[in-house]
């Protein structure tokens, strides 16, 4: 993981930590935990993890039992139950997954099921999973269970058949779990432990060991995305890596280790992404340094024509490289953003003038170029896109700015970029910020949404009156119950919202596709365009009717992206939800606020639109809420209402 930096003296930070914790002072509580989740961002040979595991275990467990208060834990860190099924040794996997998880601020309670009962632990509701009750269940299976008793002249028919008999078996697992306690489901692909049998011919063998792997994989792929799960591709890291770096014959004789110790660290990171992608704790902006970073010299000092970029050139083309993968990020969804140390038309000249550039200035959502410490440009660029710092990345080829940054803002991702530009692609690909779980329409829009952003935010400041500049938007709206075709995207935004999302609770596909089935509840969908562009499904709603309260339906989830704040979305939202309740008998609409450290921008949204408290906040803060339809007058705004299309 060489895009961590190294830490200066981790037994030194390590002895600090653990003193303050050991205190107990309540002021010195809060900077322990923000220092030991500093010492996971840094490189760590396996014994440091598992040092730092120990101590980040000793806390949780305290804090769990009482003794220190859940007040103390620093605000953004959030828990995760997952639960690994496993029919091979997984128990020392835990540390790497739980320091990598703290990378992310997430603190994971891990349960290893019983070795080997993989079935029995998804499908028996007395089982030690089922009582952990998971919000996440990682399967960790071997090949040979599934292709072992293949006999070596199988046909290419009978080996789909068995594995295909294999694959179903684990589906009725997968869906006990999701069934009884929505638990989203992470399944590791198989590694190909077998030594060559027939050498290169294997490949032409429907049940040569290699062919039977590859199969299973396929098939495994496949089912997972009709089914919903998330792949952990363990075959794809051990083709990039070698297999010695993944497997080890002695463990495996040995302890029945899959995954050898050495392989800890890195298996830890490639779930730990997944857990943030599920939470929706991936990064979303992509930060850029100019000079020596995007291309070779300094456009200030070298002019136009000065600057290494180009074909015929190996540091040239590296810079090519970068921004030919730069471009692919942000086809797929990654905002683009600058900041540059330099004179703002010198820093745009390249994009603007130079022919070999492939990134172009409408690729960037937020350009800022000037001489202003860098911590503070990130923060206005943060402010701009209107997402959180956590939400960027900063790719800077200084060690001194990278060093700054991640002393004022350790929040913003800061990789540490190799000194040789041809490997600046490798780096940024292998931190694996930006992991994903999916990807709809609105990802692919995602860079001209955030530059129309900018459009309109220009436009706003120069307007003289908010009411005027938002009539003059002439905005639209299409609204109605979510169709098969717009449930991937209610998903995802309700599994990425952090911000405007009352409760922060998290609903996978097929429980969002169960709410829209089922009669007695019902899922809205809220897009919005206007004069700038299109900005897709921006808001969804679910509505649902509780047991015990007859004549209301209640606000399950409220999500809604924060491009569109400010808009009067919000109230468009309710006037066509109180209709669609009124429509299906209901008397009123409840629901409730649950606080987290990102959602305080909706904290007073139900009273400002006119929903009365029904009850005090109770110990964790949550609020009850209440509101009479036949009382209701709809908000005007200045969005044009029509049902969707």
């Amino acid at each position: 993981m060489q895009w961590l930096p190294e830490a200066a003296d981790f037994r030194q930070a390590l002895r600090g930590v653990r003193q303050a914790l050991d205190s107990g002072a309540p002021d010195e509580v809060p900077d322990a935990w923000q220092q030991l989740q500093a010492l996971s961002q840094h490189r760590l040979g396996y014994l440091e993890l598992l040092q730092l595991d120990r101590l980040l275990c000793n806390a949780v467990g305290r804090i769990s039992a009482g003794t220190v208060p859940s007040s103390s834990v620093p605000a953004g860190f959030s828990t995760l139950r997952l639960a690994l099924l496993a029919s091979c040794t997984a128990d020392h996997l835990l540390p790497g997954i739980r320091v990598a998880a703290l990378r992310r601020r997430l603190l994971v309670q891990g349960h290893v099921g019983q070795f080997g009962q993989v079935r029995q632990e998804a499908r028996d509701p007395r089982s030690g999973v089922r009582q952990f009750a998971p919000q996440v269940a990682l399967f960790c299976l071997q090949a040979r269970e599934a292709v072992g008793a293949i006999d070596l002249d199988a046909t290419q028919s009978q080996v789909d058949e068995a594995i295909d008999r294999f694959l179903e078996d684990l589906r009725q697992s997968w869906r006990a779990l999701r069934e009884a306690h929505g638990t989203s489901i992470v399944q590791q692909n198989f590694l190909d432990t077998e030594p060559p049998l027939f050498g290169n011919f294997d490949a032409g063998m429907p049940a040569s060991p290699r062919a039977l792997v590859r199969r299973l994989n396929q098939r495994l792929t496949e089912l997972a995305g009709s089914e919903g799960v998330t792949l952990l591709d363990l075959d794809a890291a051990s083709a990039r890596d070698g297999l010695g770096a993944w497997f080890d014959t002695g463990r495996w004789l040995q302890a029945r280790m899959e995954i050898s110790p050495a392989a800890v660290p890195a298996y830890g990171e490639q779930l730990a992404r997944m857990l943030a992608a599920l939470r929706g704790l991936s990064r979303k902006c992509l930060v850029l340094d100019l000079d020596n970073t995007l291309w070779g010299g300094v456009i200030g000092d070298d002019g136009l024509e000065g600057i290494v970029l180009g074909q015929g050139h190996a540091a040239g083309e590296a810079y090519l490289a970068l921004q030919r993968y730069v471009k692919l990020l942000a086809r797929r969804g990654v905002i683009l953003a600058v900041c540059s140390k330099n004179e703002p038309a010198n820093a745009e000249q390249p994009f603007l003038q130079h022919p070999d550039m492939i990134l172009k200035r409408e690729d960037i959502a937020c350009f800022v170029a000037n001489w202003e410490p860098k911590a503070g440009n990130l923060q206005r660029i943060a402010q701009e896109l209107n997402i959180g710092l956590d939400s960027l990345v900063l790719l800077d080829d200084n060690p001194v700015e990278r060093a700054h940054v991640r002393q004022e803002l350790p929040m913003v991702a800061v990789p540490e970029l190799p000194a040789d530009p041809a490997l600046y692609v490798n780096c940024l690909a292998g931190a694996g910020y930006f992991e994903a779980v999916g990807l709809t329409a609105e990802d692919l829009q995602r860079s001209s949404q955030y530059a129309e952003l900018a459009a309109r935010n220009a436009a706003l400041r120069a307007s003289v009156d908010a009411s005027d500049f938002l009539a003059g938007l002439d905005m639209r709206m299409q609204a109605g119950p979510a169709g098969a075709v717009d449930l991937p995207r209610v998903a995802q935004l309700i599994n990425k919202t952090n911000q405007f999302n009352l409760t922060t609770r998290r609903h996978t596909l097929e429980s969002v596709s169960a709410f829209a089935s089922d009669e007695s509840a019902l899922v809205l969908q809220f897009r919005l365009r206007d004069r700038f562009g299109d900005d897709g499904l921006v808001s969804a709603m679910i509505l649902v009717s509780r047991s015990g309260e007859a004549g209301t339906l209640d606000i399950d989830t409220w999500v809604m992206s924060c491009r569109v704040f400010g808009r009067q979305l919000e109230h468009a939202a309710l006037n066509v939800a109180v209709a669609a309740a009124k429509a299906r008998g209901a008397r009123r609409l409840s629901g409730s606020y649950i606080p987290t450290a990102k959602n305080g921008v909706v904290k007073d949204l139900f009273a400002e639109l006119g929903f009365e408290a029904a009850s005090p906040p109770d110990a964790a803060g949550t609020t009850r809420w209440s509101l009479e339809l036949a009382h209701y007058r709809p908000h005007i705004t200045q969005i044009a209402e029509a049902a969707a299309s």
